[in-house]
């Protein structure tokens, strides 16, 4: 068994990454606002992706070069599958999130990503035999669901439903399940480790591409600005290749409920190093996400 099945070490890797991704919520916001970054410079936000992930994609391929992983694959058949899922897992993913983030706080973005995880635990159960649909799950996907429901009570003052904040974080985690759908489809094409290195470094250079087109450029480049991006480059790199080698080789549901975490240590980090107000109506959808997921994860997958 490797020791990506063994059930201590999926837990201790998906927690990693779910941890490591709950901090890039505020690290992207401090990053936009040291650079100089502003909502409406879409083009430079789409440049700060594409650096971020560009350069995670080519630390993931180098180390899959060292320890020998195979770079084979099928040109025509694999190639186009391995573009398809560069686009939906980094390129239309990311694209989403960093416009959703520059329009709403970080610990509001954070929850309501937490759509992602239910949304892969119910369409695993339709595309995969290995995922049943069981009534703790459906128990847990409407318990989630209603925390982020809960992320519009109050009145203006504590946040409402905008279309270029709560709706691209929305198209995001959207992309973010198909894509982790996709992943196993890409295990079978070729070694995981090298299919994410691809993906992250297609998909990033993509995203630069459109930043250049778009006029964006990085304002201000200074040590903070700087120490942010090497981070966030970190924090794909070893998030992804942790999270979609997990994918590959277990139930997808067994392992998108870890990301519990993502939601909770998102919202708290961002309120603790933005200064964001933290809410009621947050501790409220949180602790519902958090009940959902944990829901689905009680007891066998």
């Amino acid at each position: 068994m490797s020791i990506f099945q063994r059930p201590a070490w999926v837990v201790v890797f998906a927690l990693t990454a779910a941890i490591a991704w709950g901090w890039a919520f505020p690290l992207i916001k401090i990053g936009f606002n040291a650079f100089g970054i502003t909502a409406d410079m879409t083009g430079s936000k789409m440049l700060f992706a594409g650096i971020r992930f560009a350069a995670a994609g080519m630390i993931v391929l180098s180390v899959a070069r060292v320890n020998g992983r195979s770079f084979k694959a099928n040109w025509r058949i694999d190639w186009s599958f391995i573009l398809a899922f560069a686009l939906m897992n980094t390129t239309l993913h990311y694209f989403f999130f960093y416009i959703g983030m520059s329009h709403s706080e970080g610990s509001r973005a954070a929850i309501l990503n937490s759509l992602s995880t239910f949304l892969v635990v119910l369409l695993a159960c339709a595309c995969f035999k290995s995922d049943k649909l069981t009534s703790r799950k459906i128990l847990g996907c409407v318990v989630g669901f209603s925390g982020i429901l809960a992320l519009n009570l109050g009145g203006a003052e504590s946040g409402l439903f905008t279309l270029l904040g709560d709706g691209m974080i929305i198209l995001n985690a959207i992309c973010g399940a198909l894509s982790n759908l996709m992943t196993r489809g890409l295990s079978r094409r070729v070694d995981v480790f090298v299919g994410t290195g691809y993906s992250l470094s297609i998909g990033g250079l993509l995203l630069v591409a459109l930043g250049l087109i778009l006029g964006g450029t990085l304002p201000n480049i200074n040590l903070l600005g700087i120490i942010c991006l090497v981070l966030l480059i970190a924090i794909s790199a070893i998030g992804f290749a942790l999270y979609n080698k997990l994918l590959s080789c277990n139930p997808v549901g067994k392992v998108a409920i870890y990301n519990s975490l993502i939601p909770i240590v998102g919202a708290v980090t961002s309120c603790l190093c933005l200064g964001e107000t933290f809410h009621l109506k947050y501790a409220l959808a949180g602790g519902l996400a958090a009940l959902g997921i944990y829901i689905i994860n009680k007891g066998k997958n």
